[in-house]
């Protein structure tokens, strides 16, 4: 195993795969390193697409200067209140968008959802999205559009500035959840009718029967759990935020 800090030649080959557009869990894989080592590493040295070895190396080696006026202890105190540290968030955004990337999210789209959910607000527009993740707005739009067709957001107009927002709700998981049941049940139905017309005793019908049956089950019993832990949880939230306004 190598020793806890990276070397020229380990940097070297996260740019590499970066370039290949490997995951992070992937990059560290080629070069035995936690995923979080690789996450860190990248995001503290210009992100995905500014990450370059050598400069990265040279920040790494540099010496460090320590001032009462600058240390690490005292940053938080001179934040503004309910800013986030911006290394945390950036550790945050990159192991969202990587788990979201590794259950099968395109990558793009995995790092605007991962933007909006880790977002106070819940609300970003197509200016700011760009902003944050250094990209075309050509590629926020398709990623948009793609989370949007999923139902994981919506749009909203600001009326005062007319400026559209990308919002996600905090129900955003139990709606992703539906859409992907009514998904399903398409299937199912789909199923039926392919084995109603090859003849349900044909081997062929046979099979798509068993698996229309079997998900409509599988899609009753997920919405079924879906909206009774959906109600649960709305309601606590809600006497959360009473009890909070009181």
């Amino acid at each position: 195993m190598p020793g806890d800090r990276l070397t020229l030649s380990d940097r070297r080959q996260i740019a590499a795969g970066l370039r290949d557009g490997l995951t992070y869990a992937a990059i560290g894989r080629r070069i035995e390193r936690p995923t979080s080592t690789v996450t860190r590493e990248v995001m503290r040295n210009g992100g995905p697409r500014g990450y370059d070895a050598e400069q990265a190396h040279r920040a790494s080696t540099r010496p460090v200067r320590r001032r009462g006026s600058t240390s690490s202890t005292s940053t938080p105190g001179r934040r503004a209140p309910g800013r986030h540290d911006p290394r945390i968030m950036a550790e945050v955004n990159a192991q969202s968008t990587e788990l979201m990337v590794q259950a099968g999210l395109p990558h793009m789209m995995a790092r605007v959802l991962a933007a909006l959910f880790t977002t106070d607000s819940g609300r970003l527009t197509s200016a700011e999205l760009v902003g944050r993740l250094h990209v075309s707005p050509a590629s926020v739009s398709k990623a948009v559009g793609y989370l949007e067709s999923q139902e994981l957001i919506r749009r909203e107009r600001d009326p005062r500035s007319r400026a559209e927002s990308y919002v996600i709700d905090d129900d955003v998981l139990f709606q992703s959840i539906m859409a992907s049941a009514r998904n399903q049940a398409r299937i199912a139905d789909a199923c039926r009718t392919a084995a109603e017309r090859l003849g349900a005793t044909t081997p062929a019908g046979a099979r798509l029967t068993n698996l229309s049956q079997f998900l409509l089950h599988v899609v009753d019993d997920l919405v079924r759990s879906a909206q009774h832990w959906h109600q649960v949880y709305s309601t606590t939230s809600a006497a959360g935020d009473r009890h909070t306004a009181g």
